[in-house]
């Protein structure tokens, strides 16, 4: 066998030695190194092996980081980060202390934007383009490679719009391979289709009417192609579009062959791609479970029921009412502007959407949100999933905003459940009719009862429940991040001094409660799983300065910064709201 050619690649400059004809062997290696890291450490997987080539190609050609290379979403830049630098700390991806998941620029020159969400890479490599124009640098090249699924959202569609009217040195790359997390949908994934199987007439191409030099479909594993294609295009001047057709976990069959799951599969043998299962016998059910099966059982009830989703019918498991009600449920692709009015426009015909969004993702559309749903007060039914801190996805994807972004806008309610019990009964409640839109959120992860699926009840609006009785300290929790609360007050020794009130409902808040409770305590704690600025502490702090109590109030939950990756339970660490810095804080606070 000949010498591994990866171990001794530790910047691009060094892959640029290699002749051409070694780049296979390198692709290779780069393959199983992903393979066996990612098999042990989990992560994402498929996306990168599906770049394998192309981001070999990207730096053997062109000259990064002085030329600029940007991966949109980030899922597949694990290929791109081994060769710029990381391969050495690459077992510490995603980890507490370790590398991002995602291309991040305070962690290499070699990434020129970081990323997280989708379809931002056009709309960025644009700006440094036409920036470099201004400066007086012609020749400096500017790459977004960007997938099907991602192309699809409107961003991206405005990024394409400018730049087909610039002089701009922009290359596109588009990497087609149908699938984002899920299959890809929509018009515009019929027409690639179409394009790939050579069943589009040449003439008939969206991309070359929007001005762009249009290249391709090219085979994305040939890199021997990708090499040759990418040598011309340095050479033309303005805007540039490479159309490449890869597949989504090349080189691991299983990976090949079940898409979907092998996004980020968890820990698998490398060799043979078997998933090593988890023991998940006896847990409680996922969040995201509880979801989807309540969202069924409540359309088949009630055939108004709507389910909407942008690109996310797995991971919300919007998939179970797609399934048994293929016509009343929709994955509108990547879209979540489009996802929130299309809900809206459906609410004016008197339907009940459920609008299922992560946290993080939300945050996209939020003039929607306040423009289209809750000026003009309809009834549409928001669920967050991923509210609060996610663990290894870090900062792009805490979904710790969503109290303090809401909020501050007129006519929304919005309920975090503490368990899957009260978040099918506030479901319940919702599609009974509310006069208000309503957003539910949740966490990733699993919940904390074992039999859940029990008779729906109707949930009062507005109400706030006490949970334990104390006669000193006040501790105030939203969410499920009052079970770390329920579990550190068990464990302390002066438990008897201490009340625990639940707020499932943030807005309305139950001040009739809340003015009790300031009446009868000396001391209160506010704990949530979202920021502290802006969020359910700040709110009391709000309704105790406006009612001129004067009373000591700690506020619990996300500080004044981004938290980065770790596991959910160090980075709750981090943020004081994990169950031992309560008991900590607890015993010290008497």
């Amino acid at each position: 066998m000949s010498d591994n050619l990866l171990q001794n690649i530790n910047n691009p400059k060094d892959l640029r030695r290699l002749d051409i004809n070694q780049l296979p062997q390198v692709a290779q290696e780069l393959r199983d190194f992903i393979i066996d890291v990612v098999s042990k450490n989990e992560g994402h997987l498929g996306a990168s092996l599906g770049v394998v080539e192309l981001t070999i190609a990207l730096h053997y050609i062109f000259n990064t980081p002085e030329d600029l290379l940007i991966w949109d979403v980030g899922h597949q830049a694990y290929g791109h980060k081994i060769l710029t630098g990381r391969r050495e700390n690459f077992h510490t991806n995603r980890k507490l202390g370790g590398i991002s998941g995602f291309p991040k620029r305070s962690e290499s020159i070699y990434d020129a934007f970081g990323v997280g969400h989708s379809s931002t890479s056009i709309s960025a490599a644009l700006g440094m383009a036409i920036a470099s124009n201004i400066n007086g640098d012609f020749n400096k090249q500017h790459i977004a490679v960007i997938g099907d699924a991602s192309i699809a959202s409107g961003m991206a569609f405005e990024g394409l719009n400018h730049a087909g009217v610039t002089d701009a040195n922009l290359l596109v790359i588009l990497n087609d391979n149908a699938i984002g997390i899920d299959p890809s949908v929509g018009a515009l994934k019929d027409y690639l289709t179409a394009v790939k199987e050579g069943k589009n007439h040449k003439d008939n191409n969206m991309i070359k009417s929007l001005n762009f030099d249009y290249s391709g479909p090219i085979d994305g594993h040939d890199i021997f192609a990708v090499v040759k294609e990418l040598k011309r295009l340095q050479n033309i001047k303005g805007p540039k579009f490479l159309h490449i057709i890869t597949t989504k976990g090349k080189g691991l069959l299983l990976a090949e062959e079940d898409q979907v799951k092998y996004h980020a599969p968890g820990k698998f043998d490398a060799i043979t791609g078997e998933i090593l299962l988890k023991i998940e016998e006896n847990l409680p059910t996922k969040f995201q479970d509880v979801f989807g099966l309540t969202l069924v059982e409540l359309a088949q009830q009630n055939e108004k029921i709507i389910g909407i989703t942008p690109a996310m019918p797995s991971g919300s498991s919007m998939k179970f009412m797609m399934e048994a009600f293929p016509k009343r449920a929709f994955d509108v692709g990547i879209a979540e502007q489009h996802a929130v009015t299309l809900s809206a426009g459906m609410a004016t015909q008197e339907m009940v959407v459920f609008c299922n969004i992560y946290s993080t993702f939300m945050q996209r559309a939020y003039d929607q949100i306040i423009h289209d749903v809750a000026l003009q007060n309809l009834p549409v039914i928001f669920c967050l999933d991923r509210a609060g801190l996610v663990g290894e996805d870090g900062a792009t994807h805490h979904g710790v905003f969503d109290i303090a972004y809401l909020n501050c806008i007129p006519n929304m309610i919005i309920y975090a459940p503490i368990n899957e019990i009260e978040l099918r009964n506030i479901m319940f409640t919702a599609q009974l009719g509310l006069n208000h839109p309503i957003a539910i959120r949740y966490p990733r992860g699993r919940g904390v009862i074992q039999n859940w699926q029990l008779p729906f009840e109707q949930v009062e609006i507005g109400k706030g429940i006490q949970l334990k009785k104390g006669f000193k300290i006040a501790v105030l929790s939203t969410g499920t991040i009052g079970n770390n609360v329920i579990e550190a007050l068990a464990k302390i020794k002066n438990s008897d001094l201490f009340s625990h009130y639940h707020f499932p409902f943030v807005k309305p808040l139950d001040e009739v409660l809340l003015k009790e409770i300031f009446m009868k305590y000396k001391k209160i704690i506010t704990v949530e799983e979202g920021t502290i600025i802006g969020g359910f502490g700040s709110i009391v702090n709000q309704f105790s300065n406006s009612n001129k109590f004067n009373i000591l109030i700690k506020n619990l939950g996300i500080p004044d910064n981004f938290i980065e990756q770790g596991s959910i339970l160090e980075l709750q660490k981090i943020c004081k709201i994990d169950q031992d810095s309560l008991i900590e804080l607890f015993d010290s606070i008497l």
